[in-house]
């Protein structure tokens, strides 16, 4: 494709070989089109071996690359990392490679990082994103995504955000919050509870909570609940009473793949970056007192690039 800049498109590119053709003389058709004489030469002569097809755009790589990579030393470097499963930086002096070629090699044959395989066997062990291509609920409350965030406990006066991370706030630890969220796939609206545990009876409490708020907005069906695997979700018989008084089906999450609840996930990164650390805190309580009008910012007002730079309620009937 012709940059933003360019003089001539394909059709520009045609009509000087028209006007060529019709014996127009090649410096006037420069001056005409605002180009050069080479370059009017060029397309021409281009025309003449070719044909309409040499009038198009080619790409700008080069015919030979003298110093490519040769196959043999790639097949040298994916042997190398198959043998002692090392990564860029240990297999160069081995290979006799720059570290970044070994990496570009790694990466253009899809060799897995490290970090996905198991350090024993090589074999990759970590799931793969099988769900990574992103989808949206047609309706509010059809599927609504569930989880938990912990957050450190703030001591009176502040902790090491306020003072530093020095000996006055050393081990001045007090526990822990448990934040607790649901989200709508189809509106994103959120709601969230600090809450002093994650243990089931909790969450079926938060959940009869949450939704009932949802309820006030305009959903008041809940189809189907998602969560992780988390005990309090799976084997309580607490959160099953709740989700079957609201007649929503429950849902899990492939072990190892919290993408599949990337929603709410997502929503606990905007907790911490937005709410959680985006200022000092001097107590605990100030912090909680933070979260209600947040998340009426976030429901209200806040955009969303999903929704098209809209806040969540924008998705919902008025009540």
């Amino acid at each position: 494709m012709s940059h933003g800049n360019a003089r001539l498109t394909v059709h520009g590119r045609l009509l000087i070989v028209q006007r060529h053709q019709a014996g127009m003389a090649k410096a006037h058709i420069a001056a005409a089109m605002g180009v050069s004489r080479q370059c009017v030469k060029k397309w021409i002569d281009r025309f003449d071996q070719e044909g309409l097809a040499g009038l198009h755009d080619r790409s700008s790589r080069p015919h030979t690359m003298p110093t490519k990579t040769s196959d043999e030393v790639e097949q040298k470097v994916l042997a190398a990392r198959a043998e002692h499963r090392d990564g860029p930086d240990v297999l160069a002096p081995k290979v006799g490679v720059p570290a970044r070629t070994v990496s570009r090699i790694l990466r253009r044959h899809d060799v897995p990082y490290l970090r996905e395989c198991d350090p024993m066997t090589g074999d990759v062990i970590r799931s793969s994103k099988q769900t990574a291509v992103r989808y949206e609920r047609e309706r509010p409350g059809e599927l609504v995504h569930m989880d938990v965030k912990k957050l450190g406990r703030i001591p009176d006066g502040g902790g090491w955000r306020a003072h530093g991370r020095s000996e006055e706030v050393r081990g001045r630890g007090i526990g822990y919050d448990y934040v607790h969220s649901l989200v709508d796939d189809h509106s994103r609206l959120a709601y969230s509870e600090i809450l002093p545990d994650e243990t089931g009876k909790t969450c079926a409490g938060f959940l009869e909570r949450a939704a009932a708020y949802f309820a006030t907005k305009g959903i008041t069906k809940i189809e189907r609940v998602i969560t992780d695997n988390a005990l309090a979700y799976r084997q309580s018989e607490e959160v099953k009473r709740v989700c079957a008084e609201l007649g929503a089906t429950r849902k899990f999450i492939r072990p190892h793949c919290p993408w599949q609840n990337g929603k709410v996930e997502r929503l606990n990164r905007t907790l911490a970056t937005e709410w959680a650390y985006r200022q000092v805190f001097t107590s605990n309580a100030e912090r909680a007192a933070a979260l209600a009008p947040w998340l009426e910012h976030y429901n209200t007002e806040r955009r969303h690039s999903a929704l098209g730079g809209k806040p969540p309620i924008s998705r919902l009937l008025p009540t």
